[in-house]
């Protein structure tokens, strides 16, 4: 399971726990640059995100039969670099909130500007703060997510420009190997996402080569879709791929 940017596998708790006590084996690994030191975020490269996800696979691989992806936002991407690279080791991937360009509707004004930022020194000395809806619809969640990120071990009250940099250049290597994806896939995406629009879902979708994809699109949810007003439905339609993809008692994700 591979969380977001800035995120941490906080994040992915609750998901995780739910399919767990569906049968799973379930591991939330923690991505370079996120982890203890926040300054990291500023220096990891997407290189290292890709190598630290293969290891974690080829781990995974000598110890299950069977093996599914699912990443949220940065992760998902990370899970379609593993699946273009490494199809053999993959059942299958559950996508969320993919985030394969930063054109939600929540991103400032001056977004038109970022291109210009993202490729020079500037983007070392710019942030982007967390900031209202912090990815919820639901009202009552995003209080409280408000509340949590105060904790310095669930994840950055900010967007680095420098790792929205390294995202969207693994997200460019990405998506020149789409096609070579043919694992199932479900790819599930907010039409209202505030970080990415359902341009990436659908950009997925149509050009991944998998006879068995699934593109379901939510209409009461934001880009955390973990946590928003159809929390249980993306639960449990990833539950259902799940099972209906895997033909061994011990599996994992």
């Amino acid at each position: 399971m591979f969380h977001g940017l800035t995120g941490s596998p906080f994040e992915m708790q609750k998901y995780g726990k739910f399919l767990f006590a569906n049968g799973y084996d379930v591991f939330g690994v923690c991505l370079p640059g996120h982890g203890e030191y926040q300054k990291e975020i500023y220096t990891v490269t997407f290189d290292e995100w890709i190598d630290f996800a293969a290891k974690k696979l080829d781990e995974l691989s000598e110890k299950y039969d069977e093996v599914f992806l699912s990443g949220l936002c940065l992760g998902a991407v990370l899970s379609l670099a593993m699946a273009e690279q490494y199809p053999d080791k993959i059942k299958g991937m559950v996508l969320l909130s993919t985030t394969l360009y930063l054109d939600g509707w929540r991103l400032p004004w001056y977004k038109f500007l970022m291109p210009v930022g993202l490729h020079t020194i500037f983007r070392y000395f710019y942030t982007y703060p967390e900031c209202e809806p912090y990815g919820v619809k639901n009202e009552r969640t995003r209080a409280s997510i408000k509340r949590i990120l105060a904790k310095p071990d669930v994840g950055m009250d900010n967007f680095p420009m420098c790792a929205f940099h390294e995202l969207l250049e693994l997200s460019s290597v990405v998506r020149e190997d789409l096609k070579k994806i043919n694992i199932p896939s479900l790819i599930i995406h907010a039409q209202e996402d505030d970080l990415t629009s359902v341009r990436s879902a659908n950009e997925v979708y149509q050009n991944i080569s998998s006879k068995d994809k699934e593109l379901i699109i939510l209409k009461d949810s934001y880009h955390m879709v973990l946590y928003d007003n159809e929390k249980e439905f993306v639960f449990n339609k990833a539950l259902e791929f799940f099972n209906a993809h895997s033909q061994k008692s011990e599996v994992c994700l």
